[in-house]
């Protein structure tokens, strides 16, 4: 899904994959060591995300599905990115384990 917004006074775009029953947050998603390493877990490691992870942006928080984007995707959600218009978008891929 992809949302255009405005992100400190200036457009943005923010993509995600609508995995929302997969996304833990940022701060919350369960992570490994290995070899002196962290890395976030990827899907398949992992059962669904909660559907409250107890984390908020200004109050607001986890969206499950929802037809724009909110400042939990945009500021919280490990699955989304903030891009500039016109930009590559980076796209995350929790198909393996990303390191933190």
């Amino acid at each position: 899904m992809i949302t255009e917004i405005t992100y400190c006074g200036q457009k943005a775009i923010v993509y995600c994959d609508k995995k929302c029953d997969k996304a833990w947050g940022i701060n919350s998603r369960p992570i490994v060591k290995e070899n002196g390493s962290e890395y976030y877990k990827n899907d398949n490691e992992l059962d669904n995300a909660p559907k409250n992870p107890g984390t908020y942006e200004g109050g607001i928080g986890k969206a499950m599905f929802p037809e724009s984007h909110n400042k939990w995707c945009v500021r919280e959600c490990e699955r989304s990115s903030l891009n500039r218009p016109g930009s590559v978008i980076i796209k995350s891929d929790f198909s393996k384990r990303i390191e933190v």
